[in-house]
């Protein structure tokens, strides 16, 4: 196979399958090296984006794959499915989504402390659309169960990974600028002269 036919073989896979796969598997498919299969990936990354197709391909650290259509075409890929419109995430479900985001693995409990009110309603229909899914249990009184959010969290949300979450309040990240050590600076800046 040529180059060509090594990215068609990637598109028709990653198309078929509809959810992230690993590099290695789609390698072992290609019959390539982890590494050549992964520039191939790099490769057809940027011809979508290139072309500005409708299709992009997402990379999910640490190390999978998937095809979707670009978010700007939803509305009319939604119109052509006739799908009915999912209803948008409440507040309570915004903030479930985040104790559970910026927190993982994090308990029941964990979450309705942290709100100070009862979350279970919450929890299941975040399960139910498959944002968050069960981590195991937490080695903790009672063996309570883990929650974690998935892959489809980060795809609706547009994160590659947890790493890309925007930093929590008075978190200084290495994109922060540091706070001015002299108050006097910025006063004498805004005073009318």
């Amino acid at each position: 196979m040529n180059e060509n036919q090594h990215l068609g073989a990637l598109e028709a896979m990653l198309f078929a399958h509809a959810e992230p796969v690993e590099t290695a598997r789609l390698a072992d498919a290609l019959r390539l090296e982890k590494a050549q299969t992964e520039a191939l990936l790099q490769r057809l990354q940027q011809r979508y984006d290139e072309q500005e197709s409708g299709l992009a391909l997402l990379y999910f650290a640490p190390d999978r794959w998937q095809m979707t259509t670009r978010p700007y075409y939803g509305e009319l890929v939604k119109r052509i499915l006739d799908t009915r419109r999912n209803a948008p995430l409440s507040p309570a479900a915004l903030e479930v989504l985040a104790v559970i985001a910026y927190n993982q693995p994090v308990s029941r409990s964990f979450i309705e402390q942290v709100r100070g009110v009862d979350s279970s309603g919450t929890v299941a229909k975040l399960l139910e659309k498959g944002l968050i899914e069960e981590a195991g249990r937490l080695d903790l009184p009672g063996k309570p169960v883990a929650f974690q959010v998935t892959d489809t969290f980060l795809r609706v949300f547009g994160l590659g990974s947890l790493a890309d979450l925007p930093p929590l309040h008075g978190e200084v990240g290495e994109d922060t600028p540091e706070p001015d050590p002299d108050p006097d600076a910025e006063a004498e800046q805004l005073e009318w002269k």
